[in-house]
């Protein structure tokens, strides 16, 4: 008997996608390499915007001090920082600087007794007791107040905070006035430091919170024994800059503080800050080149200065408070 032989199961042909697999490869690379070509791109674009601002702030500060060096040719720097008399646009007149930085000074302390009581009760309530439907619309409606162009808030101060308000408690309050001044500019800062104080409030763990409620401590105790502290270095922050925007502050102080050069002692008087001077002087018939024109970049690298020295306080405290709860 002879057997047939049984052929097997006839062996497969060789895969044929081979070459679809090389275009497979070729693609997957070159996807990549666009891909890390882009995002070079775009940490090359990112370093530029970078570069960009910081020659831009360079560029500043050096035509800030070539003009003010220029003025100090003229003027003393001795009696412009410690003269007590400021006339610059009278007739042969005076340089002593210490009257717009006092005022500049003053505003700024009064309008933080109205922006950090307020920003932080605020944020404390936003953070600890609003519910989340509230903080919501709460929040976003108060940050719009800050996109109210200064120029209504000195036209507020003007017309509502002194007639309405001061003049009926300090009856010999004049028409402008330190006071009105610094309540607008505190008004305006709420919510810088509302804002910002709620979002250091909002990132303290929730466990913090959970350990002083289970040894038994209340809402308010909470708040401002354990949270408060623990977002302390992100209210400093928010306070400090609060105090730089004060300090910059331009059209509500030339609108409501008035233009009187003179040692602000008396917030219901008039008195005239660093950036209402600049102001009042580029709004007239300042020549260029002139002694009257260099000060106002010397009164500008000054209130530079003072808001350059705010913010390493500033960035000193924080970096202090974020070791020490690290």
């Amino acid at each position: 008997m002879t057997h047939r032989a049984v052929s097997g199961t006839p062996p497969m042909a060789p895969p044929m996608h081979h070459a679809r697999s090389d275009e497979e490869i070729a693609r997957a690379l070159t996807s990549t390499s666009s891909a890390r070509f882009s995002e070079r791109l775009i940490g090359y674009a990112l370093a530029a915007c970078g570069l960009l601002s910081v020659l831009t702030t360079v560029g500043i500060v050096a035509v800030l001090i070539e003009e003010a060096l220029q003025f100090f040719g003229d003027v003393s720097a001795v009696d412009f920082l410690f003269g007590t008399t400021w006339t610059a646009l009278f007739a042969n007149g005076s340089f002593g600087v210490l009257p717009l930085v006092s005022a500049t000074v003053l505003i700024a302390a009064l309008s933080m007794v109205v922006a950090i009581p307020v920003g932080l009760l605020v944020a404390i309530y936003l953070s600890e007791y609003a519910s989340p439907r509230v903080r919501a619309v709460v929040k976003p409606v108060m940050e719009l107040l800050a996109g109210v162009p200064t120029i209504v808030f000195g036209y507020f101060a003007l017309t509502f905070i002194t007639p309405s308000i001061l003049r009926k408690v300090v009856p010999g309050t004049e028409v402008f006035n330190v006071m009105a001044a610094a309540i607008a500019v505190g008004i305006m800062v709420v919510p810088l430091v509302a804002s910002l104080s709620e979002d250091a409030l909002a990132a303290v763990p929730r466990a913090l919170r959970e350990g002083g409620y289970g040894m038994g401590a209340t809402k308010m105790e909470v708040a401002t024994q354990v949270v408060v502290p623990a977002a302390l270095s992100g209210i400093v922050a928010s306070i400090v800059l609060a105090i730089s925007r004060a300090f910059g502050e331009t059209m509500i102080v030339a609108i409501a503080a008035g233009s009187k050069a003179q040692i602000a002692d008396d917030p219901f008087e008039s008195a005239q800050t660093m950036t209402g001077f600049m102001v009042q002087a580029f709004s007239g018939d300042v020549e260029t080149g002139s002694t009257v024109y260099k000060s106002l970049f010397a009164v500008g690298l000054l209130l530079f200065l003072i808001t350059l020295v705010l913010n390493l306080i500033s960035n000193r405290i924080v970096a202090r408070f974020r070791e020490a709860y690290d």
